[in-house]
């Protein structure tokens, strides 16, 4: 059995999430790996949007060029409008989680789309309650999985990009 781990990493600028993002690229982690999730919509913007086009995302609105450049560096990416919170941009395989859970029409106590993901994740609902209200104040979760060892040194990176970074233990799964 290996333990398999996630390390939550609150910014509140997205500039310090992508920095960070940026930095954890470069230190060679798996990208398949790692998730950020953030409000970008404004009401005083009229046109929030995004689209593929040529294995690219393009995206208006006011974080536009941050959200257009985070895109090319992970896997997955969707849109949802989380009752309370509004519309959230999640990229990474956090989608995979959402989605899994609005299919298998996983219901955990009261937990948005967007918390049961987390919840599927092995993350607890007490920690989820409290990454929620954050995102509702525009602030910008970066969520890395892994083993321990492997997150380590992304923990040194979110905590040198002035992040308030959590560890959480989320499951054990068979050694192959």
């Amino acid at each position: 059995m290996s333990i398999h781990n996630s390390i939550i990493a609150v910014y509140d600028t997205h500039t310090a999430a992508e920095q960070a993002i940026k930095e954890i690229q470069k230190a060679g982690f798996n990208m398949k790996n790692l998730s950020i999730i953030g409000k970008d919509y404004r009401t005083e913007e009229h046109v929030v949007g995004y689209y593929n086009s040529d294995d690219r995302m393009k995206f208006w609105g006011k974080l536009g060029a941050f959200w257009g450049g985070i895109w090319g560096l992970l896997f997955g990416s969707a849109l949802f409008v989380v009752p309370g919170i509004g519309p959230v941009m999640v990229l990474g395989p956090l989608v995979s989680s959402i989605i899994a859970a609005l299919e298998g029409a996983v219901v955990v106590g009261g937990l948005s789309a967007l918390g049961a993901g987390l919840y599927g994740m092995g993350i607890p609902k007490d920690s989820i309650v409290h990454y929620e209200s954050e995102i509702k104040t525009g602030k910008f979760l970066v969520v890395a999985q892994g083993i321990g060892e492997e997150l380590t040194e992304v923990q040194k990176i979110c905590e040198s990009h002035s992040a308030n970074v959590e560890f959480h233990e989320t499951m054990q799964v068979a050694a192959k």
